[in-house]
């Protein structure tokens, strides 16, 4: 038997880990001297709450190695092979920390790490692929050859209303050079090849910048897999997102239209009123 497993910051809702049957290895959240898992504890909006109160951008940081072995450990006396997912390498140390639980548990052998290269639902679009790819009976080496395939695929961007969450955690280079900037911008932020960079750069109203950003990714959107694609949020308003799902819905080309709610630490760095649209390339 094969099981998927995923650190936290894949942003996947209980009913699609229920769906898929993936099992989540939390990462930290820290506020001041309080420390908290991931999806347990504390909400986003509290963790905003937080974060303007005291100035400052929560810190995170990966799974300890004991919360990992716990996650794990189960399984592999159950016999089963592990796939896990983790956030791209180049944000946190996630992956590396599942290595380590792997040789604490003495199974290097019945487990795989994948450095996804991505975070948010861009990692998401990988754990439902290999949960799927594992209830058709395909064997954990085809599985994680076909998810190398499928990693420079996912396209993962997002629109943020403000550039103060992102700057202060200094894990976007390119924002901190934007930060100087007396215009009012709501970069689109890119994933790509396991960092983040500045795309396009919008101004305006919250609203009219991710309706015009969401058309600007329609050329893309016409041409991507047709399986799903998520709408993954930090916190926006019922007519924001009401917006988006119509003009998914307008293309008429998804099997699946998803919206998911960005966890804990996900919020932590790109702060509150964050959208992005994530698919995968079509082939």
């Amino acid at each position: 038997m094969i099981k998927i497993i995923s650190d936290s910051t894949c942003d996947l809702s209980r009913d699609l880990l229920d769906r898929y049957q993936v099992s989540i290895i939390p990462l930290h959240i820290l506020l001041d001297e309080e420390e908290y898992e991931d999806g347990a504890g504390i909400t986003p909006d509290e963790i905003f709450a937080w974060s303007d109160a005291h100035n400052e951008t929560p810190k995170t940081s990966a799974p300890s190695i004991d919360t990992a072995i716990s996650v794990m450990k189960p399984f592999i006396d159950e016999g089963c092979e592990l796939i896990c997912f983790a956030i791209s390498e180049s944000f946190s140390s996630s992956a590396n920390i599942m290595r380590l639980a792997a040789e604490e548990l003495d199974a290097e052998d019945r487990v795989t790490v994948i450095n996804s290269q991505n975070l948010s639902t861009g990692i998401g679009h990988l754990v439902i692929e290999a949960a799927i790819m594992a209830g058709r009976g395909m064997s954990a080496d085809q599985i994680c050859q076909e998810i190398d395939r499928l990693i420079p695929m996912v396209r993962s961007s997002f629109v943020v209303d403000t550039m103060t969450y992102l700057r202060r955690g200094g894990r976007c280079s390119s924002v901190v050079a934007l930060a100087g900037s007396a215009l009012k911008l709501h970069p689109e932020i890119i994933v790509e090849d396991g960092a983040m960079h500045v795309g396009r750069k919008y101004r305006g109203r919250l609203d009219k910048v991710i309706e015009k950003y969401v058309k600007d990714l329609e050329p893309e959107l016409a041409k991507a897999r047709k399986d799903r694609v998520f709408i993954t949020h930090s916190g926006c308003s019922d007519e924001i997102l009401e917006g988006v799902r119509d003009s998914l819905n307008n293309l008429d080309h998804f099997d699946e239209i998803l919206e998911t709610r960005a966890g804990g630490v996900i919020s932590s760095h790109c702060g509150p009123g964050t959208l992005g649209v994530l698919f995968m390339a079509g082939e």
